[in-house]
């Protein structure tokens, strides 16, 4: 912001008070030339008046009565590309700011503000020093003196684009902390919320207001670490080139839930001062769960089916049909399960569940499916077993291990099952209309529980073992 003009009083600058008689910062006598330290006699704020005027982001100048320039600030200067010295002390825009032609009606304009209340906004066209043209925008509004009477006129001006800019950014800030679809969050440095739009407070489970000034462990039980290393790092080195997909899991009233939000990141920092001040971090997120769920169903499904289309093939070539049973176990454990039991029917499972154990996994480690040696004497299997329930009701069964006491090695063990077991999968073996036996998935702890999608595909295996596992008896003479 430049110099101006300054002369006589200068202690306050308002429409209605001015007590020399002038515009703001003006004596009577506007033309009068300021030394470099003020007038003597000057009151001390003058030049901290000075100062303040000289340091507005907006142009700003001022006419006395008869329509002199008394003030002309070093943002005017930018604008137009005329100094403090250039303009002061001319007898308004005529010839020099303004075409000859426009000048009566752009003083007519500026000058009615003198004898009109409030402030009153125009738009017209100004000339630069070096001949262009610049469309601006001005808000002026008079200046009385201590008797009342009109003094001046003071105006400040904007170029048009510029205004329009800044009220588009108004606009758009506004409208994305409004119901949008899409989060938007406002993080401080200290990763705290500091506005939170309506998407973004249903998103985290919260009022708008409640999530202010929380931290984000409070809201997010896992995940959060992901999502502040993020902010952390947005902060620290600017925003990411792309989104980012992070995987929370929010505390509700209906109970834990997982979220995918696919997120964009944006270091907000302060326009005022030549180094870039960080205020924080703008966040804009969308829920994009359902999306992420079907695409990962989409890719398990055509995973299986290209497993299923493998195995069928490879137990194709196989003489032996256990052995081509065990081939499509072996694939169908890929992505699925740690374990697969077969247990085989020797009599009535229904009488006494005569289930044998004919062929599985290690249980003390991953491997192939292999025959047991020896795999004549029927599973100790208990009432209730899953097993026997899947054969009972010719279809599957699905069992975890409980929390606490209840679950852990001692739940697999007491079903037969090897010690890491902590979710079954059960289904029957069908072929010809009759039972042959039962085929057992196993999963560890780290791992989820088996789900109906999951049924649906341990029995797809199934009915293909068990029409192995029936050629093979009928091949045997059995």
């Amino acid at each position: 912001m430049g110099a101006f003009s300054s002369s006589g009083t200068t202690d306050e600058l308002g429409p209605d008070e001015d007590p020399g008689g002038g515009p703001p910062g003006c004596s009577a006598d506007p033309g009068s030339p300021a030394g470099e330290d003020g007038v003597p006699g000057e009151p001390p704020g003058s030049e901290l008046l000075a100062a303040l005027l000289d340091g507005m982001d907006a142009a700003l100048c001022a006419f006395d009565a008869a329509g002199t320039v008394t003030h002309w600030n070093r943002e005017a200067e930018r604008v137009l590309g005329w100094t403090a010295q250039e303009a002061v002390g001319r007898a308004g825009f005529a010839g020099w700011a303004v075409r000859r032609a426009d000048a009566d009606e752009v003083r007519a304009r500026l000058m009615s503000a003198m004898d009109a209340p409030g402030r009153q906004v125009h738009e017209f066209a100004l000339l630069r020093k070096d001949g262009g043209r610049v469309l601006v925008r001005t808000q002026s509004a008079g200046v009385r003196g201590a008797d009342g009477r009109p003094a001046g006129v003071y105006c400040a001006f904007s170029e048009v684009h510029a205004r329009i800019d800044l009220e588009r950014a108004i606009a758009l800030s506004e409208a994305l902390l409004e119901d949008v679809s899409w989060g938007v969050v406002l993080l401080d440095v200290d990763l705290r919320p500091t506005v939170v739009n309506a998407y973004a407070a249903r998103a985290l489970g919260g009022g708008r207001a409640a999530l202010l000034g929380r931290p984000l462990g409070e809201l997010v039980v896992q995940g959060a670490e992901e999502l502040e290393a993020a902010l952390h790092h947005v902060l620290a080195e600017g925003a990411p080139t792309a989104p980012a997909e992070l995987w929370v899991t929010l505390r509700t009233a209906e109970g834990e839930r997982r979220r995918c939000w696919r997120s964009g990141f944006l270091r907000l920092a302060s326009p005022l001062t030549e180094e870039p001040v960080p205020l924080g971090v703008g966040w804009l997120f969308r829920d994009v769960t359902a999306a992420k769920l079907a695409e990962q169903e989409a890719d398990r499904l055509r995973f299986r089916a290209s497993q299923l289309h493998r195995a069928a093939r490879t137990a194709s070539e196989c003489e032996d049909p256990m052995e081509a049973a065990t081939t499509l176990l072996d694939f169908a454990l890929a992505g699925f399960a740690d374990h697969v039991l077969v247990d085989l029917v020797a009599g009535d499972p229904t009488a006494g569940g005569r289930l044998v154990r004919t062929a599985g996994t290690p249980s003390d480690g991953p491997g192939p499916c292999l025959p047991v040696a020896g795999g004549s004497i029927p599973v100790r299997y208990g009432p209730g077993h899953p097993a026997l329930q899947a054969v009972e009701r010719t279809g599957s069964v699905r069992t975890s291990a409980g929390a606490g006491a209840s679950g852990g090695p001692a739940w697999a063990t007491e079903r037969r099952w090897p010690g890491d077991a902590a979710h079954a999968l059960c289904t029957v073996l069908r072929s010809r209309g009759r039972t042959v036996g039962a085929l057992t998935f196993l999963r560890a702890a780290n791992r989820a529980a088996f789900e109906r999608p999951d049924a649906a595909y341990a029995e797809t295996v199934a009915a293909r073992v068990a029409g192995a596992v029936d050629l093979a008896r009928v091949t045997a003479g059995t």
